[in-house]
C-alpha cells in the first residue's frame, strides 16, 4: 500500500523544525534517539571503517560532530524519512515529543500542534495515548471523524468529576478507538459505570459492587428522576421525552452486551475477531453522551 502522508507534508514538518531551531533528538544523543525507531545495529555503514550505521552515525556525529550537518537525518537514504511507512514517520515525530527525548511541555505543545496542522492535509494526527508521571505520550493514527465531539464530552465529564482516573480512562477510551477497539468498547461501559458509582457515593446512597451495570443504571435514573414515569402526562413532549428516557437502558444494555462479546476484560479463544472502529467510535460516543446527561442532570438537582 502505498503512502498516504505526502512527501510535501514530511517537508513541511522537516521545514519548520529547522526553520525554528527545534532539536530533533532532543536531549538524547542521535543514536540513542534514532535506537528508539530503528534497528541502527542492522542498518548498513557509509563509513568502510564500521559494521553498521550506529557507529558510522557515532564516529560522524558524536567523535567528530562537524562531519555532518545537525539536520543530516532529514535527508538520509537509509531512514528515507521522505518515504518510509507512514507509521514510522508517524513513530519518529512521536518520538520526538516523548518526555525522555523532550521534557518542556510548551515546546511538545507546539510540536504536536505543528505537527497536526500539517498532518491533517492527510487525515492523520497525532493523539495523547496515555500518561507517565503525568507526562503526555503520544501515538500517531489516521484522523477520526467527529472526535472532536469525542473531546468536548471528554472534557465535560473530566470537569465535572476532576478525577485523575476518570481522565485516564477518558483519554486511553479515545485513543483506543482506532488501534484497539476492543479496549475502548470495553472502556465505554466501564465510564457508565464510573459515573453511576460517582453519582450514587455523592448522593450518599449505597450499592451492592456486584450490581450489573443495566442494575446500576436503573438505580441511579430512579435517583435522579429520569424515568419515564416521572415525566408527567401533560408535560410538553412528554411521548418523545419518555421514549427518549425509555431507550436509555436499552443503550446501556446494548454497551454491556457488546462489551461482553468484543472488549476487553474477558479472555477470548484464538479465533477471537474483533470490532471495526466505527463501532468503537459508536460504543463511545454513546456511553460519552450518556456519560455528560446523567452528570450535568445529578449536578442541577
Amino acid at each position: 500500500m502505498s503512502n498516504r502522508i505526502t512527501q510535501q507534508t514530511r517537508r513541511n514538518i522537516f521545514d519548520f523544525i529547522q526553520v525554528e531551531d527545534i532539536w530533533w533528538s532532543g536531549r538524547l544523543e542521535e543514536t540513542d534517539f534514532l535506537s528508539r525507531v530503528f534497528d541502527l545495529e542492522n542498518m548498513e555503514s557509509f563509513d568502510s571503517r564500521f559494521s553498521n550505521a550506529a557507529g558510522d552515525i557515532w564516529q560522524h556525529r558524536v567523535n567528530n560532530p562537524n562531519d555532518w550537518d545537525d539536520n543530516w537525518i532529514f535527508t538520509d537514504a537509509r531512514f528515507k524519512l521522505l518515504d518510509c511507512d507512514d507509521s514510522v514517520f508517524l513513530n519518529f515525530l512521536c518520538e520526538m515529543v516523548h518526555p525522555l527525548v523532550r521534557s518542556d511541555s510548551s515546546e511538545v505543545s507546539k510540536l504536536v500542534q505543528l505537527f497536526n496542522e500539517n498532518l491533517t492535509e492527510d487525515n492523520f494526527e497525532i493523539v495523547e495515548k496515555t500518561r507517565i508521571s503525568g507526562k503526555p505520550i503520544f501515538v500517531g493514527r489516521i484522523k477520526i471523524a467527529g472526535r472532536e465531539s469525542l473531546q468536548k464530552k471528554g472534557a465535560d465529564i473530566k470537569e465535572i468529576l476532576n478525577a485523575d482516573y476518570v481522565s485516564q480512562q477518558i483519554n486511553l477510551m479515545e485513543s483506543s478507538i482506532e488501534n484497539a477497539p476492543h479496549v475502548s468498547i470495553g472502556l465505554a461501559k466501564e465510564l457508565i459505570e464510573t459515573c453511576c458509582k460517582s453519582i450514587l457515593n455523592e448522593l450518599k446512597e449505597t450499592y451492592d459492587k456486584n450490581w450489573d451495570l443495566p442494575k446500576l443504571m436503573k438505580e441511579t435514573t430512579k435517583l435522579l428522576k429520569l424515568t419515564p414515569d416521572d415525566i408527567p402526562n401533560e408535560a410538553r413532549a412528554a411521548s418523545s421525552i419518555k421514549q427518549i428516557l425509555g431507550s436509555l437502558s436499552s443503550v446501556v444494555q446494548g454497551i454491556g452486551e457488546v462489551r461482553n462479546e468484543y472488549g476487553s476484560g474477558h479472555g477470548k479463544d484464538g479465533k477471537f475477531r474483533g470490532l471495526q472502529p466505527r463501532h468503537a467510535k459508536l460504543a463511545v460516543g454513546a456511553a460519552s453522551t450518556l456519560a455528560v446527561y446523567l452528570l450535568e442532570t445529578h449536578k442541577m438537582k
